[in-house]
């Protein structure tokens, strides 16, 4: 069995929602680990990976199961299949955290950017006002464990295909490129 390690570098904001708001301030907090760090879940990756992969795999390794070998599949609650392999939550490297969380600089990775929907006169509608928490460019790590050698090749490839992470993707936010650190 392989394990493969990546890195996520964003080269804009990003924001992978934790549905959480806070008050009257911000509309939409990202996620955050215990120590208020930010991470992207496991399962985010995993889903993006099933989205590439279904579009990057071979009719041969489709036919082979390949999808469902790696990712599972979900039917509906009585139906579901898990797949073998394992996404941990990309997050800081460690040095990273042990100093951000020493010296209390948690709070400098974030961001509240403001948006508005505007009408067809270009005047602001009423009520539209909303603050989403964003998190600065920075470098996430994290791993697939547990692939097939072919696996790994493919899902490699479909790392490769992800230029964009979080919501908004479609608006700016979560412009990243996910590399290969290494493979176990």
């Amino acid at each position: 069995m392989k394990n493969l390690k990546y890195s996520i570098q964003f080269y804009t904001n990003w924001h992978c929602g934790s549905g959480q708001a806070a008050g009257a301030d911000v509309d939409a907090l990202v996620i955050k680990d215990a120590q208020g760090l930010p991470f992207v879940p496991g399962k985010t990756i995993k889903g993006l990976v099933r989205e590439a992969l279904a579009y990057t795999l071979s009719q041969e390794n489709k036919s082979k199961g390949m999808l469902t070998s790696i990712c599972g599949q979900f039917k509906d609650k009585d139906n579901c299949t898990k797949g073998r392999a394992f996404f941990t939550d990309a997050t800081l490297h460690d040095d990273e955290k042990n100093v951000i969380v020493r010296d209390n600089l948690a709070r400098f990775l974030y961001q509240s950017v403001s948006a508005t929907a505007i009408d067809n006169d270009g005047i602001a509608k009423d009520k539209s006002l909303r603050k989403t928490e964003t998190t600065l460019p920075c470098t996430l790590y994290g791993q697939i464990m547990n692939l097939e050698d072919q696996e790994a090749h493919e899902v490699e490839r479909a790392l490769m295909m992800i230029k964009r992470l979080g919501a908004g993707r479609t608006r700016g936010y979560g412009r990243c490129n996910i590399s290969m650190e290494e493979k176990q």
